[in-house]
């Protein structure tokens, strides 16, 4: 059986997100490739393109249009248009340095169902997450995460709904470089599924104002030969203006 394509990181280029959007009229341009090994068989991205933009103070738009790839072992491997993802982030609470109240946001998501769910490049059904996300800042660290629910639920099909929670530290160590690792869990998302637990590790490096790399990898610690043996992000991102 083909895989799903996985699900999208994101915090870039983590899974875990923040509440913090874009700057008020500025954006982010992402061409990255993500995958995971799983089960018998890969999926993921290569390539897709991620754009940010933040239409309202504290508002940011998302869409992700991405090319899927799904292979199962001993089978071909499939390419195609994968599912469009649509999203609004909005920041509600302001971060306090003065206090340990951190800053929050949401951030809804809602894909369609544009990938030929029959070679496992799309879900074949609308989904969308609801989730509510924390951040804290402390001089060069930086930890944030949250989680939410995934609505999956589909007529005449095994999947259903499921929870997403994650957590991530990052550090600043130089003007450009900084490290971060996440630790996230999920229930299962198919019904007589496993639930799953797993760890990434991250660079992010900004060449220069408006150029930066991203890239993370890690596996499963739970269920993980079923649900994550390895997985990737890596990511080129052009901000501005």
């Amino acid at each position: 059986m083909l895989l799903s394509p996985i699900g999208a990181n994101a915090g870039a280029p983590f899974r875990t997100d923040d509440p913090e959007p874009v700057e008020f009229q500025h954006y982010e341009l992402y061409l990255f490739s993500m995958g995971m090994v799983a089960g018998n068989g890969t999926s993921g991205f290569i390539p897709a393109l991620e754009f940010n933009y933040d239409l309202i103070p504290e508002g940011q738009f998302h869409l992700q249009t991405p090319i899927a790839f799904s292979t199962a072992e001993g089978g071909p491997t499939r390419f195609g248009y994968g599912d469009t993802e649509l999203g609004f982030k909005y920041r509600f609470i302001q971060e306090d340095k003065s206090s340990p109240l951190p800053q929050v946001g949401t951030y809804p998501l809602l894909q369609l169902p544009t990938g030929d769910e029959a070679a496992g490049l799309g879900a074949g059904h609308v989904r969308a997450f609801l989730p509510i996300w924390l951040q804290k800042s402390f001089g060069d660290w930086k930890t944030y995460g949250g989680g939410g629910f995934w609505i999956n639920d589909a007529i005449a099909t095994k999947d259903q709904d499921y929870w997403f929670f994650g957590w991530a530290v990052e550090r600043k160590i130089t003007d450009k470089l900084r490290l971060g690792g996440e630790i996230f869990h999920q229930t299962a998302d198919k019904i007589g599924g496993r639930d799953s637990t797993g760890l990434n590790v991250g660079v992010l490096y900004d060449l220069n104002e408006h150029n930066h790399l991203l890239f993370s990898a890690g596996r499963g610690i739970q269920n993980a030969s079923e649900t994550n043996r390895f997985s990737w992000y890596i990511a080129y991102q052009i901000t501005g203006p």
